[in-house]
């Protein structure tokens, strides 16, 4: 594990302190957990399309995916 120093605003630091006294953990296992989790929301954000149509592949099960597609749309029509 590498250790590093960051600079925060005052509230924040006593909000992080009071956030992990009430967890019960370090102030350093709060800052791991976020930068953590905050990695997933940005990886996920960034998925080529690649990857995205190699992880939906074969998802919908229902029968002809155009067909429904035209159905769905003929309900528009009748507007």
């Amino acid at each position: 594990m590498v250790r590093t120093v960051i600079g925060l605003q005052e509230e924040d630091k006593v909000w992080l302190d009071r956030q992990a006294e009430e967890e019960q953990v370090s102030m350093a296992e709060l800052v791991r957990r976020a930068v953590r989790r905050y990695r997933e929301v940005v990886e996920r954000e960034e998925r080529p399309l690649e990857q995205l149509l190699t992880d939906t592949s074969g998802i919908w099960t229902e029968g002809d995916g155009l067909a429904f597609q035209n159905e769905i749309r003929g309900e528009w029509d009748d507007r």
